[in-house]
C-alpha cells in the first residue's frame, strides 16, 4: 500500500502526510521526516541527510534531542 501511495504521489506531484510510529517506514517513505515528543518537534530531517539515515541513527538522535538518557521503552515505542 505504501509503495502504491508513493507512486501516486510522485506521478501526480501531490503533497501527502503520513503519521506513523514505524520508524522504518518513516525513513523509507517521503522526503521529510518530522519527529515529535510530547507535542513539540524535536527532529526535522530532509534531503541527503534523510537518505543516509538509519533506524539506529534516528533513535540515537531522538534520545539526544528529547533528553532521554537511555533507550527505554519510551524511546522505542514513541
Amino acid at each position: 500500500m505504501l509503495e502504491l501511495s508513493d507512486k501516486i504521489i510522485q506521478e501526480h506531484h501531490l503533497t501527502a502526510m503520513m503519521i506513523t510510529h514505524n520508524m522504518t517506514d518513516a525513513i523509507r517513505h517521503g522526503n521529510r521526516l518530522i519527529m515529535m515528543d510530547r507535542g513539540r518537534i524535536v527532529l526535522d530531517i530532509s534531503g541527503e541527510e534523510k537518505k543516509r539515515l538509519t533506524k539506529a541513527d534516528l533513535l540515537a538522535r531522538f534520545a539526544e534531542k528529547a533528553g532521554v538518557q537511555e533507550e527505554t521503552d519510551e524511546v522505542l515505542l514513541s
